[in-house]
């Protein structure tokens, strides 16, 4: 009997940690459910190629130990992406093959923000437009806003109405699209990440090659970690931790790769963040972390941390000025793990009835 082959469009960020692992995890969960799975190399547009490609030039000419760590970090990313199957099919600023229709069983778009409005990289491939409308399945696709910008209402309406199955990440984007369409099948899946045990992630993680504390603690901020500082340093000094910041540009650890991430949430002493998937790996890892509010945002993409939080009783876990940190370091995620289970079977029904 022939596997029943899905074809992935997501989001190819090559250089960010939870893109890659998102992306590895849902190529993963269906392969283990019975399918034969690969990811369709999408570039949506060459206004994002060429900012995304300025920006690596830019960081390569700024000295020796910046092009060093670069050079490293790329490296790694590279050899974390041969885990995940590609497909000979590219679509590049919406161009693809004839045929393209014909040679998958179903189309699978998500997990992360594949239908963000203000990212200048979506298009309606990201809506799977080129497939047949019995083959269109989303997988936790996020919005990452809790509303439309009126100018993205009707396309999304026109986009959305016909998927054969929806699952997104936020409660939000549930009731945005069932506004939108009148759809009430829309459900509400975890990310892909959360559908692999901690012994799936283990046989990916790598330790990475540097010397450092076995006492550290853990920073990764998107938005920036400035304001907070003081905080995590204050946190260190008390508990004489080092601090290991991923996302230092002028850091040795900013040349790790997805694999070293893994195990640096493994075994950190506290994780503090802004991110949703060093989130996700703190609870996986049963690691104690902070949530902090993203600094240096216009546009409010909290949506996805608040259902995350919400979903998982992890609301202790969000940062309160003047709160003692030791509150943070006794954490019990056991009403959050009987939640996941729960989740998991959700996902699994999707699936099955997605793919039926």
């Amino acid at each position: 009997m022939l596997l029943r082959k899905i074809g992935v469009i997501t989001i190819n960020d090559f250089n960010n940690y939870g893109n890659r692992l998102q992306c590895y995890a849902l190529q993963r969960y269906l392969e283990k459910m019975g399918y034969k799975v690969e990811n369709i190399y999408n570039r949506s547009n060459n206004k994002g190629f060429i900012i995304n490609c300025a920006g690596k030039l830019y960081r390569y000419l700024t000295g020796f130990k910046s092009r060093e760590i670069l050079a490293e970090r790329e490296k790694n990313f590279f050899e974390f992406n041969k885990n995940i199957k590609f497909s000979k099919e590219r679509i590049i600023c919406g161009r693809y093959n004839e045929g393209l229709n014909d040679k998958y069983d179903f189309f699978v778009t998500g997990s992360d923000q594949v239908w963000n409005p203000y990212d200048s990289g979506r298009s309606e491939i990201d809506f799977l437009s080129f497939a047949s409308d019995d083959k269109k399945i989303s997988f936790s696709a996020s919005i990452g806003t809790d509303s439309l910008p009126d100018y993205a209402a009707e396309s999304y309406k026109e986009n959305l109405k016909n998927f054969k199955s929806i699952s997104v990440r936020e409660f939000s984007a549930k009731k945005i699209i069932e506004d939108l369409t009148g759809r009430r099948d829309i459900e509400v899946l975890v990310d892909p990440t959360l559908l692999l045990t901690k012994e799936d992630w283990d046989y990916v993680s790598r330790k990475p090659d540097y010397n450092y504390s076995p006492k550290y603690i853990l920073s990764y901020f998107l938005g920036g970690s400035g304001k907070y500082d003081n905080i995590i340093k204050g946190i260190a000094e008390k508990y004489s931790c080092e601090i290991i910041d991923v996302y230092d540009r002028n850091s040795v650890f900013y040349s790790c790769g997805p694999q070293h991430f893994l195990d640096l949430e493994k075994n950190a002493f506290l994780v503090c963040t802004d991110s949703f998937h060093s989130a996700v790996f703190a609870f996986l890892f049963n690691r104690p972390f902070i949530v902090f509010d993203r600094d240096n945002t216009k546009i409010d993409m909290s949506s996805r941390m608040e259902t995350l939080l919400k979903t998982f009783c992890l609301n202790n876990q969000r940062y309160k000025a003047g709160r003692n940190p030791e509150e943070y370091l006794t954490w019990d995620y056991s009403k959050g793990y009987e939640a996941l289970e729960q989740k998991r079977e959700e996902a699994k029904r999707f699936i099955n009835h997605a793919f039926s």
